[in-house]
Formats: C-alpha cells, structure tokens, sequence
C-alpha cells in the first residue's frame, strides 16, 4: 500500500521504516531539512539500534520529503507520528497533530485512511475527525483511526516489527479492514475496539507500567531501612506470574520521552474531569523523589559538592538511547554544579546531546577511567554494560576517595566486597570494604 507518515522522531521514523520491511510504499514527512538531507543520505537523525541497517535496506521503498501535499496527495493511509510533549500544566500539547491534520485536509485528492500514531489524550481522534472533515479541499471520504505505538528506545525496531499486539481503534469498518491489511505481515495478536478505548489502553499501559517501577522503588527505600535486599524481593515477587518479572528493578525513577509525559497527561486529564487518579498521583510523586536519591546518598559522604571532583557515568535516560528526555541526570547535575564541583561526565551516545546543554560546565570524557580518575566520589546514572562490565578494582586504584554511588543497581554485592570501595546502591546494603570506614 502507498503510505505517507508525518514526522520522523522515535515514532514516526521507525514506524515508517518497519512498514517498508513490511513491502509498503513509504513517504516520510518533516519539516526539518535537515533531518530530511541525514535520511535521504541514508543516516538516522536518532539513535536506534539496527535502524540504519533496516533504512539501507528497504531504501527502494522509502522517500523522505518536505512536501507533505505532494506525500499525503494520494496516500493510501497517512500515520501521523508527531510528538506531543508536555505543557507546563501537565497536559499533552497537540499542536503539532493539530496542523499535520489541517495539512492532510488541503492535500488529499482521494479516499484514504488518517491513523493517529501519537499519544494523545482519550477524544482527541474525534477531534482530528472533525478538523480534517471541515477543511477538505476535495470531495473525499476520509476516515480517522487511533493506532497507538508499544515501543521503547533501544528497543524500538524490534518493538514495531515482532510487537506484543496491535491495537486498532476505528469507528467505521471500512477502516479496520485497510489497516488490517496494512499489519497483514504482523505475527501479533490484533485488538480491535473504539478509538476512545484505543487512546485508553495505551495511557493505561504506560501508567501501569510506571506504577510498577514507583512501587518497587518505595519498596526498595523500605528495604533499605529496615535491612532487606530489594533484588532478593524482586526476585520472590517476579515468580508469581499474576505480577511478573518486568519492571521490578529498583533505581532512581522513571525517564524518557513516554512514562512522565503519559502519567501527567492522564492524571491532567482525570482532574479535568474531576476525577482524580490517586494512584497516577503517587507514581508521579514518588519519581520525582526518587531521581533525587543519590544526591540524599552523597550528603552521608560530603556536606557540599563545593570543590569535590564528582565522576559522573551515564547521562542518558536508559541505555541503547542517546535521549536526555526526563533524565535523572538532568536534575542531580545541576545541583552538583551549583554546589561548586568539579564535574566529569561519561556516556557512550549522550554526551553530544547533553553538551547542548552544559557546554563548558562539565568535562566529558572517552573512558571510564578517564571520568573516574582522582574522583572523590562517583554516581552511575545509566546502566550501559560498559559500566556493569567495568572492573571494580580500577575505583580504588584510580580515585581519590573510592565511594561509588549507584542508581541501577549494576553490581553484585559480593564483588563490591572484595574491592576497595564504598558501594552505595538502591534498596539493597552499602559496602564498606576499606580498611578505614570513610562515613
């Protein structure tokens, strides 16, 4: 089928990829030149595992344009794929899905279907419904569709290519029976419902998934306290299949471009109704709390951060991505700043990203070792496997003070032990291994 999708962020660019794996004819559509000129020269303007390799080889299949009249003209189906970040309020900013439906209008010259990729609040395809309808330049039947996205980044090729279903939200049957043949090829399971319950499921999913990690980081702050292992309950609790394994790893909050976004956007849009979600609430709350941690930590260690060298691994928000969105780092480094540090900072993908932003404050370093070396105190913010397959005998032998303050849990406890070193993590006992307790 002919296919145009508009935008080429994390959503719209790895949708439209994948179609083309799929054998569609794909157009992609952005306003930015560009982001435009990266793809068409065969680069992804994001970070996404295995993304460029897909874009190679489906390029037969895929145009990438500024014209979007020309891409929408005689699409067969139009995925709009733009974000919809977070207004001060907490409410979802739809102004970009807003426009993208005001272009479709002035642009198709045939029958098609307009499916709504980006998370936008329980209504808001109705409300694309009507704006597309009452500006058509031409006589055309045009039908809306809610198709949320399951993606994650780092993850995301594998998440749209093999998801765990599909779920399509339409009001007439003509509708469902087009994107039906459009995820033909998909071995997954399709839900098929109303596009008010198609915008549901997907706030409702990301929030409960966002609940889970809240929980458990409450739970490992009262493991702490009173002497448990929060991995130990983890564990004992992921064998129980009505709660599962995913989403119990204690750290320091949720991140990225989805979870904080969708709990607010939910929880703006219960209270708009006057209807507070208590447990939404509580997860928003909790996590902004929670990235906060370490720096609680650190205060055991050092009053002030004023001219303490600080050794920082990880500025992304997960690893597999080089996103800032949401970062935990985004709050506890101003804060050291601030305070008067002296700050090295390491990420495999994020630093570029991240000196957009602290240009001159901040060293950014190529190794761990170089971050770490005459450090009087480390916080790891990113679980990159460079840094849980790091030798922990290079903090004693290369810092200052070996004190490693650790948000994703990346060591064992036992190995902490034999180093030379106070280890410092979430939920879990702190290791004192130095011959004289530094505390």
């Amino acid at each position: 089928m002919k296919i145009a999708v508009a935008g080429t962020g994390y959503v719209g660019l790895v949708t439209g990829v994948c179609l083309a794996e799929q054998g569609h004819s794909v157009t992609c559509v952005d306003v930015d030149k560009r982001k435009i000129a990266l793809m068409e020269a065969g680069i992804s303007p994001i970070y996404e595992k295995d993304l460029e390799q897909l874009m190679a080889r489906n390029m037969n299949r895929l145009n990438f344009t500024l014209d979007y009249k020309e891409a929408y003209r005689d699409a067969d189906v139009i995925f709009i794929g733009v974000g919809t970040p977070e207004k001060k309020d907490g409410s979802a900013n739809l102004s970009h899905v807003y426009s993208v439906a005001l272009q479709i209008a002035n642009s198709i010259e045939k029958d098609c279907v307009v499916v709504v990729k980006s998370t936008v609040p329980i209504g808001t395809n109705d409300k694309i419904e009507g704006m597309i309808r009452n500006n058509l330049a031409q006589e055309v039947n045009v039908y809306v569709a809610s198709n949320p996205e399951f993606l994650a980044q780092g993850t995301a090729v594998r998440d749209t290519l093999y998801p765990s279903r599909i779920v399509i939200g339409v009001e007439e049957e003509v509708a469902g029976d087009i994107l039906s043949r459009v995820y033909k090829d998909f071995d997954a399971p399709i839900v098929v419902t109303n596009r008010k319950s198609a915008e549901m499921i997907k706030y409702a999913s990301n929030d409960f998934l966002a609940l889970k990690i809240s929980f458990i980081n409450e739970i490992a702050n009262l493991c702490e306290i009173i002497g448990a292992d929060i991995e130990d309950v983890a564990l004992g609790m992921g064998f129980d299949s009505r709660i599962g394994n995913k989403f119990l790893n204690a750290g320091i909050g949720y991140g990225g471009s989805c979870f904080p976004k969708d709990t607010k956007a939910l929880h703006w849009l219960a209270n708009f109704h006057d209807n507070e979600l208590k447990t939404i609430k509580a997860a928003i709350d909790v996590n902004e709390n929670q990235k906060l941690k370490l720096i609680k930590k650190a205060r055991k260690y050092f009053d002030s951060f004023r001219g303490i060298n600080v050794a920082v691994l990880g500025l992304t928000f997960k690893p597999g991505t080089d996103d800032l969105r949401e970062a935990p780092t985004l709050v506890n480094i101003p804060i050291m700043l601030e305070d008067g540090c002296n700050l090295k900072a390491w990420d495999p993908v994020g630093v570029d990203n991240f000196r957009e932003i602290y240009p001159d404050k901040v060293t950014y370093c190529n190794t761990i070792e170089e971050t770490i070396k005459d450090a009087d105190i480390c916080f790891i913010f990113t679980e990159w496997d460079e840094v849980k397959n790091f030798d922990l005998s290079k903090y004693s032998e290369l810092m200052e003070t070996p004190i490693v303050l650790d948000g994703r849990n990346c060591y064992d406890l036992n190995s902490a032990k034999k180093a030379k070193m106070i280890y410092d993590s979430i939920g879990r006992e702190t290791i004192n291994s130095l011959e004289a307790s530094l505390v």
